[in-house]
């Protein structure tokens, strides 16, 4: 099963690839490593990224992507740029979209620590919530 771990940030999609084969993880090379919305007030360029987003997920033949959720309100709130990011993914046809809070994600890498340290995975140090996000999915399937 091949998963794409999605943290929106700002104007921002930070993506990581993982798959998991025979019980072992790949990080497989990707092309991008975040997709930008450059005009949130424009609906061609929403189009634009749904698409772009889409079309990816299909060359890379992902079969989930799970998005970090952010909070509605409080300090922590996500921006509205976001959540408009999240429903152009999630409203994809044909592609299987789940989000995981924050506590989720947590309690999950409870059961399933991480089997490496972020720094030896050769990822970039804005895809760790990305990465993190990826892999508290495919460890529940274990």
């Amino acid at each position: 099963m091949k998963v794409c771990g999605v943290e929106l940030k700002g104007n921002e999609a930070i993506i990581c690839l993982m798959s998991l084969s025979d019980g072992l993880i790949d990080l497989p090379d990707c092309r991008v490593r975040r997709l930008t919305l450059i005009d949130v007030y424009s609906s061609e360029q929403l189009a634009e990224f749904q698409f772009a987003f889409a079309k990816l997920m299909e060359d890379y033949k992902v079969d989930k992507v799970v998005i970090r959720q952010r909070a509605t309100k409080g300090k922590f709130a996500g921006s509205a740029n976001g959540f408009k990011m999240e429903a152009a993914i999630q409203l994809i046809e044909g592609l299987e979209v789940e989000t995981l809070s924050a506590t989720e994600i947590k309690e999950l890498l409870s059961y399933s620590p991480l089997p490496v340290a972020f720094s030896s995975t050769g990822l970039k140090g804005f895809q760790e919530v990305a990465f993190t996000t990826a892999f508290a999915s495919i460890s529940r399937k274990k």
